[in-house]
């Protein structure tokens, strides 16, 4: 019986651990993008800078991910974030 409790104390824990993560992660999104935003609109060419920012990350994420050998899916997302951040950055600098 002590084992169950401890494996069920253990997943709470986790699962605890993932919801606090998904709040930092949500809040640092969001700010992320309102800075980039601010920073793409004050520029000459928004949609030029908004596209050299998100090629910039691409490009840091596949050195990080390739010198570091990291795990192919921790790099897939941190590329489909970067394109969310451009999406998000881009609907802005249309209106």
């Amino acid at each position: 019986m002590s084992e169950s409790t401890n494996t069920e104390k253990a997943l709470a824990d986790l699962k605890r651990e993932v919801a606090e993560l998904s709040g930092l992660s949500l809040a640092t999104g969001v700010i992320l993008t309102q800075l980039l935003q601010k920073i793409a609109s004050r520029e000459m060419n928004p949609q030029g800078a908004a596209g050299q920012i998100v090629n910039n990350a691409r490009a840091a994420i596949e050195g990080f991910t390739a010198s570091q050998n990291s795990d192919p899916v921790m790099k897939a997302r941190a590329l489909e974030a970067v394109q969310q951040y451009e999406d998000q950055i881009r609907s802005v600098l249309r209106e």
